[in-house]
């Protein structure tokens, strides 16, 4: 084992120092612990695919993303909500907000693609526009300082 002992006449014997560095290599942590590391302060983004949302019902989407912003993580969605859950989503973020806490969310959208049939006809056969990607984040960290159909860009500030 590594470290300082003493030999036979209790004197200590320094020369079988080995690997004391604690970021040796093999440790999955610099602390050399397996647990994940500790928050340092940086700004956490949750990237969701679309995947992962497809099954879910409306409910289950707002908890998932409201959850993530009352962390105050940044949760970007790879396909947004439709227009009926972005609705909802407006209106539990109002039920949720407060002032010595929640300050609400920011949300931007890329425009959906328009395809040929987007009346109810279309929506109905499943022709309906669907959000590109989406960023959601608390209202008192992101800015959204410019949007157009190709870019949106953020300010990301810590508390």
């Amino acid at each position: 084992m590594p470290g300082i002992t003493a030999d036979d006449d209790g004197e200590t014997d320094e020369s079988v120092l080995e690997d004391a560095d604690p970021n040796r290599s093999g440790d999955p942590n610099p602390d050399g612990s397996d647990s994940a590391p500790t928050d340092d302060g940086g700004i956490q983004i949750d990237m969701i695919s679309a995947d992962r949302i497809e099954g879910m019902r409306t409910m289950e989407k707002i908890r998932l993303i409201l959850d993530g912003v009352h962390d105050g993580n940044i949760v970007i969605l790879e396909r947004g909500l439709d227009p009926d859950e972005e609705s909802k989503l407006i209106e539990v973020t109002m039920s949720e907000i407060n002032p010595d806490g929640f300050t609400g969310i920011e949300i931007e959208t890329y425009p959906g693609e328009k395809k040929n049939d987007s009346g109810l006809l279309g929506r109905l056969i499943g022709n309906d526009d669907s959000s590109k990607l989406t960023v959601i984040g608390p209202a008192n960290r992101l800015e959204t300082l410019h949007k157009d159909e190709t870019l949106i860009s953020t300010l990301v500030t810590r508390t």
